[in-house]
């Protein structure tokens, strides 16, 4: 496995578990607003790019 690959499943389960966070802070009416939209944004921007780096990262064979 590639050392791209995996930072990009790294990424990918930290963008996914800061959006699950912020999901759960805006049900449970929890934190401010400014906090909700920075753990969002930075959730998302973890996710597409972990997505975006194994979908371009070819193995060696």
């Amino acid at each position: 496995m590639n050392v791209k690959r995996i930072f990009g499943t790294i990424l990918t389960v930290l963008g996914i578990g800061g959006l699950i966070y912020t999901g759960a802070l805006v049900l449970q009416q929890r934190g401010e607003l400014r906090e909700l939209i920075v753990i969002g944004v930075i959730g998302l921007i973890f996710f597409m790019s972990g997505i975006s780096l194994v979908r371009n990262t070819r193995d060696k064979e």
